[in-house]
């Protein structure tokens, strides 16, 4: 019986840690949507936002990189009016998090 209850205990404690990953990774993915975002507004062309973005030592981790290329054809796939006055990051962030 007291193991169930660690268990349960155990697994119960471990939930806000997943949650608190998941809300750093949704994040992080934000970050990187702002900076493509940016880049964009700054008309930078799409080619070269990969690099820019590098180039502008990020502060996430070296794997969010990878989403950079990923993010950059939605984001130069809409107006410059519309990438300027929209909050890319918030609706990603938004998204990433109800997943």
């Amino acid at each position: 019986m007291l193991r169930i209850v660690s268990c349960v205990v155990l697994i119960a404690l471990a939930a806000p840690v997943v949650a608190a990953s998941k809300a750093e990774d949704c994040g992080y993915q934000a970050d990187v949507v702002a900076a493509v975002q940016a880049a964009r507004v700054a008309r930078v062309g799409e080619r070269k936002v990969a690099q820019h973005v590098a180039d502008s030592a990020p502060a996430w981790p070296e794997k969010y990189n990878a989403v950079v290329p990923l993010v950059t054809p939605w984001v130069y796939g809409m107006k410059r009016g519309e990438v300027r006055n929209a909050d890319l990051a918030a609706a990603w962030k938004e998204l990433c998090l109800q997943q």
